[in-house]
């Protein structure tokens, strides 16, 4: 067995960290924002998480759609965040602010996780950009999973999430889980949740994804260090969930 020790701050990082009202960004910052970089050549400033942008790029050139898909919004520091929710505060008013801008310290886009698409046209909605279910945009929708995205806020999960729908709106929580959300029929705060009720030590969550077998634990963190043991004959991830502890995934070929 190897033995993994992890600090109670990475509690707070890696792809499959939940952030929201209820979970803001925590302690040290994301140690995704030390691997930023541009996600688009016609805009250097829109930044995303090194993989997310690298699995983004790989999934718009696949159905051929730079010309149709272009970015809006990517990384954002909690400055910047501040000042966007106070802008659309006295242009739009509160009620509006609250459902489409994420409070600051309360924002995926603090993460490097996340990135708003739009259609291309000629004038782009910066709050609510146009991102429809139909042609290339449909396309996308069918293939964001197996590159590692999910439609962040979808339709009917408003109350889990505390945003309305966004169609636009994509996060990064790398595979297999984003197919695992999608199969589910989840929001990340049904799967998070979801994924507690399989406790290190116990029966995991098994499943088989593209022909291999994924074992995945919830291990709560402990106060200062926890010491996870991982079987030497296989492959893992472990990621803080930004709530109580860390989400393990393991993973083989099965027999």
């Amino acid at each position: 067995m190897r033995t993994i020790t992890l600090h109670k701050d990475d509690v707070f990082n890696g792809y499959l960290v939940l952030v929201n009202r209820t979970n803001p960004i925590k302690g040290p910052l994301f140690k995704n924002i030390s691997t930023l970089v541009p996600f688009s050549i016609v805009d250097e400033k829109i930044l995303l998480e090194k993989r997310a942008s690298a699995f983004l790029i790989h999934l718009i050139e696949k159905i051929n759609s730079k010309e149709k898909i272009v970015p809006v919004s990517g990384y954002r520091s909690k400055e910047e965040q501040e000042t966007i929710f106070e802008e659309s505060l006295l242009e739009n008013g509160r009620d509006f602010t609250e459902r489409y801008v994420a409070f600051p310290n309360c924002s995926e886009h603090q993460t490097g996780l996340a990135i708003d698409l739009a259609e291309n046209q000629p004038v782009i909605d910066f709050i609510r950009p146009s991102f429809p279910y139909s042609g290339i945009f449909a396309e996308f929708r069918e293939l964001a999973a197996d590159y590692g995205f999910i439609e962040r806020y979808e339709k009917n999960k408003e109350e889990l999430t505390g945003i309305s729908h966004e169609p636009w709106h994509f996060r990064y929580v790398g595979f297999p889980h984003a197919n695992r959300i999608q199969k589910l029929g989840f929001c990340l705060e049904e799967y998070i949740q979801f994924l507690r009720d399989f406790p290190i030590g116990g029966t995991p969550y098994t499943f088989i994804e593209k022909e291999l077998e994924f074992n995945v634990f919830h291990v709560r963190a402990n106060e200062e260090w926890t010491t996870i043991e991982i079987p030497e004959d296989c492959l893992y991830q472990i990621s803080g969930n930004n709530v109580d502890g860390f989400i393990v995934t393991i993973w083989s070929r099965p027999l």
